[in-house]
Formats: C-alpha cells, structure tokens, sequence
C-alpha cells in the first residue's frame, strides 16, 4: 500500500481529554507506518493548515506521545474558525488543497465539537468538489455534550465530575457558615443552549438537604418568582440554598439573561456572568448575604480529577478515527455506543458528518423535573456512568506533571497565504 502522510488538528474550546484523543491518533498511526509516513499536526487548528503551520510530530518521543493522555488542554492549539461553503470561499479549499498536496497529506483528522464537525465534513467533500483525494474523518469533541448521534462527548464527562464534586465541597463550606455568614451559594457552568453539565451537578445531590438545591436550565425559561420562593424555603429548611446556573440561561421571551452584545468567532453571542446577576436578584428580593463563582476554564481544564471513563473514551475514539481512515472510510465521525447502563458497557460507532455538523441536542424533557429546578431518577441514570472511575496524572512535589511537546516546526514548501482566506 503507498505510503501517505496525515494531518491532525484541535478545534474550538479545548478539553481535559482532547488531548487523549490526540495520543490515540498518533500512536495508532505508529504502528501503520506502511500506509503513514508522518503524521502533522496543523497548529492553532484550521488556521495551521491554511498558513502551512504544521507540526512535525515524529520529534516527539513515544513517551511524550504517551504523556498526551493525561496532560489537559490543546497541545498543538487550537482556534474558533469556521471554514465558509466551497461556493463562496473556493480560495479557503484551493489553499487548503495546496498544502495538503505539497505535503503528501491523504489523511485529515479533526477533533472538535458541532461547528468543527461542519469544517470536517467541507474538508471531506474536497475529493469530490476539486479533485483531490483527501479522507477526513472526525473526532468528537466538547464539553457542552449536544453532539448528536454518540451516547456523550468526550470532554463532558470530565467536566461533569468536576462540578459535581465542587458544588458537594462548596456546599458542605456554605452550610457550616450558614448560621452567622453566607447563606446563598450560586456556581455557574458552561453550557449555551444544553444544560448537561449544570444538570451534572445533580449527582452531587442524593439525600434530601444536599447541594445543589437548585439548578438552572437553559431549557426552561428563568421565573423570577418561583425561583425566589425556592431559595426562600431551601434557606428556612436546610439554613442555605445552593444553585448551579447554567451560563446559557434565558428569559420567557429567549434572551440569554447575561448576554454581553458581543459575538466570537464562530458568530455565537457573548455571555456575560449570569450568576452575578441571580445573586443580586435574591439579595435585593429575599436580602440573604451570598456568594458566587464562575467554574469558567477551570472547568475544562480539571485534568486531576477527570473521569477514567471519558479518558478512555477519548483515547479510544482518536485510535478509531485513524483505523477507519485506513479502512477507507471518509466523511465519518466515530461514535460512543451505549450498550447498558449497570453495568455501563459501551463499543465505538459510526455516523455521517453530513448528518452530525451543526445539530445540537439539548436536555430531553424527561430529564428535568416538573418544577424545572432539578434532575429526574432517568437523568442520573445516564449521567452518573459518564463520571466513574479516577485516571490521576503523575504529581511531583504536590503538582501534576504534564508534558509539553517540542511542536517542532515543518519547513514551508508554499508561499505565503494571502490574507483574505484567514481571517482571524
């Protein structure tokens, strides 16, 4: 079989496992070098692969390779970029096809979430509209857990375990200085439009008392008045009340409550801190002295508590997506299976990027409990596997040990890109 190279790249908001996939994908490689000489990493994403800045990864030890799969973030970067149809922006392709062919580049691996699957499959449709023959398949990616088709993403059942841990730590902190101090406790999470992973903070919760009181859902539309009457009761109750939030929450008419004006690159609306905003409502309605905070990147990045389950997962799906390139599949993105839930058993499938790019799949109704404020008996079922297990990263002197590659450079075979096909 002829020999090809391949190239692999990290996409949108990165992740406490994107990097196993990574790991996954060049150590599987590896052992192909019959049918893969090297495999590139595009570096800063689509953006590397446009302006010819690739990453020779063969520099890289199989011990540094090995160490991808517990160190967090994008080790070769990654960006919010969004290619444009082939119609109206044929020069982003032709470019793209420029280097890939300037490098032997038959193999393209994109790991990301729902917009980095609409860049995935343009990339794949490359053979077909301009006659290149180029096999892409997709890696999933992200932590807001809405791509369609695979039991969850890698990423979420990280952050899921992440936050359901701090809401129980925080909440145990609040209630022992409820009497005389804080009262109200509000941690807001990620998640735009689904809430799965302020629903995760739920499992924290499983006797009666237990944080999160509250948790607030993208889904259902904020009421102001019942939600001040829950915080009343929790407070008279329990002596506290804690809420998650979930960034993306919106009023009855679907605005966010905390969007900012701006957009970013992939033309999504800026949020603002919601959880300010909720504390500020209780203290001026109810008068209860509180405290909030934002998980934000730590949420992402919490590589020292990350779920065994979703490093596997991970690595698993990046070690496929080479095999079903050199299977001669195309236009694919591997997918996690359920099989059953207890015990949790899973296998990798498939599914069309045609089908996967830009749908998001939000929190089934049968999820959320009647009153909007919680999560059912069904919902844990789900979630609670995507949690399981600890995958610790080496520590020396009290601190995780990850690697951090050479990122050795690929001598430039084309000229400059001009400026109007990247646009950052």
């Amino acid at each position: 079989m002829t020999q090809y190279n391949a190239l692999y790249a990290q996409s949108g908001g990165v992740t406490a496992v994107i990097n196993a996939s990574a790991c996954g994908v060049i150590e599987t490689a590896r052992q192909h070098t019959d049918k893969i000489g090297t495999v590139f990493a595009a570096r800063n994403g689509i953006i590397g692969a446009l302006t010819e800045d690739l990453i020779d990864t063969r520099f890289e030890s199989d011990a540094d390779i090995a160490a991808l799969r517990h160190t967090p973030a994008g080790a070769f970067g990654s960006c919010r970029h969004k290619l444009g149809s082939i119609e109206k922006h044929r020069a982003q392709y032709e470019r793209l096809i420029e280097v890939f062919s300037a490098h032997n580049i038959r193999y393209f691996f994109y790991n990301g979430g729902g917009d980095s699957q609409d860049t995935a499959y343009k990339v794949s449709q490359l053979g077909q509209a301009l006659h290149y023959p180029i096999t892409c398949i997709g890696i999933p990616k992200t932590v807001d857990n809405d791509l369609p088709f695979t039991d969850n993403s890698p990423g979420f059942g990280s952050v899921a375990k992440y936050v359901a841990v701090s809401i129980r730590e925080a909440g145990l902190d609040v209630a022992s200085m409820a009497l005389t101090s804080t009262k109200i406790f509000i941690l807001e999470v990620m998640g735009r439009h689904a809430g799965w992973i302020a629903a995760a903070s739920g499992l924290a919760a499983e006797q009666e008392g237990d944080a999160p009181h509250i948790i607030l859902f993208p889904e259902i539309p904020l009421n102001r008045d019942a939600l001040l009457k829950r915080v009343d009761e929790c407070v008279k109750k329990f002596g506290f009340c804690a809420i998650v939030v979930s960034e993306g929450l919106h009023n009855s008419d679907g605005s966010f409550i905390s969007e900012s004006g701006l957009v970013d690159a992939f033309g999504h609306k800026q949020l603002g801190g919601v959880a300010p905003m909720i504390a500020q409502l209780i203290k001026d309605k109810l008068g209860y002295k509180y405290h909030w905070a934002l998980a934000d990147y730590l949420q992402r990045s919490a590589r020292h508590i990350a779920s065994k389950t979703d490093v596997e997962q991970a690595y698993a799906l990046g070690k496929t997506a080479v095999e079903f390139a050199l299977a001669g599949k195309n236009a694919l993105m591997p997918i996690i299976v359920r099989d059953s839930n207890s015990p949790y058993q899973w296998h990798i499938g498939e599914a069309p990027l045609e089908k996967v790019a830009n749908i998001e799949v939000k929190m089934p109704s049968d999820y959320i409990t009647a009153d909007g404020f919680g999560i059912t008996p069904k919902c844990r079922e789900y979630l609670l596997p995507l949690i399981q297990g600890e995958d610790y990263p080496p520590y020396h002197q009290g601190l995780p040990q990850y690697v951090k590659l050479k990122n050795t450079a690929v001598a430039k075979k084309l000229r400059e890109v001009a400026s109007e096909i990247v646009k950052i």
